[in-house]
């Protein structure tokens, strides 16, 4: 589904005169129904990983090679922004710790209007948009509310919502429960799970250990920027010391 070549992504920050090297080389695979998540210390390149296959960070250098539904190849590091909006409502879906939905809409707008670019028409839209927040546990009396008043962990579950409503061929998740309470947490967990049954690739960040044990199929360690061990869950978690 996806294939990560020589990938490398360097910035320069400029406040501090000084270029960062936030990913160096990468090379990384996800297959059909794999759900491979990426660990390591803060700073080591999982966001900007992500980011760079979502092309909300345009990559340096290397190849983002995703396997369309046709089956036909395209290169994300490449594509033009046309390409990259078409593939984004059909086949890439990305939960961020931060909301990108218009604020200006209600919750329940926001992902009907997700549905319909997903290929959902008319009541089926408005369905499935429903179904998604009794999904996540967003309650329905928040549902006519604007994005902006919620919580932090609210509005996490909207983006879960949004990333899992006729779930794409790749999902990314970017700490998907980090704000969540535990109840929730579980919730979304047994959620995201299921979505990978249903053979949907997912590459994700967590730095929740027990959530790393019960969802990957394989871990990715990075460190500064480059990838430095991969494998079972509880291979790596011993190679970074986790485990004893």
């Amino acid at each position: 589904m996806l294939d990560i070549r020589g990938l490398e992504k360097r910035f320069f920050i400029h406040a501090i005169g000084r270029q960062v090297d936030a990913l160096r080389r990468v090379d990384l695979a996800v297959g059909p129904g794999e759900h491979v998540v990426l660990v390591g210390a803060s700073g080591a390149g999982k966001s900007t990983l992500l980011k760079c296959v979502w092309r909300s960070c345009l990559p340096t250098a290397g190849e983002v090679l995703l396997r369309r539904a046709d089956g036909t190849v395209v290169d994300l590091a490449r594509a033009d922004d046309r390409t990259m909006v078409e593939l984004r409502d059909e086949q890439l879906g990305y939960v961020s710790q931060f909301l990108g939905a218009d604020q200006r809409r209600s919750v329940h707008d926001v992902v009907v209007r997700s549905a319909l670019k997903r290929g959902l028409a008319g009541d089926e839209a408005g369905d499935a948009a429903a179904g998604a927040l009794r999904q996540v546990g967003l309650g329905e009396e928040l549902w006519a509310t604007r994005p902006v008043v919620l919580s932090g962990g609210e509005q996490q579950r909207v983006n879960l919502a949004i990333g899992t409503l006729r779930p794409p061929g790749l999902l990314l998740l970017d700490e998907p429960v980090a704000s969540l309470d535990a109840t929730n947490r579980e919730a979304v967990l047994e959620l995201i799970a299921g979505v990978a049954r249903t053979g949907v690739s997912v590459l994700s960040v967590f730095h929740d250990l027990d959530a790393v044990r019960r969802l990957a199929t394989r871990v990715v360690l990075l460190e500064a920027g480059r990838v430095a061990a991969e494998g079972e869950p509880g291979e790596i978690l011993e190679h970074m010391g986790v485990l004893r």
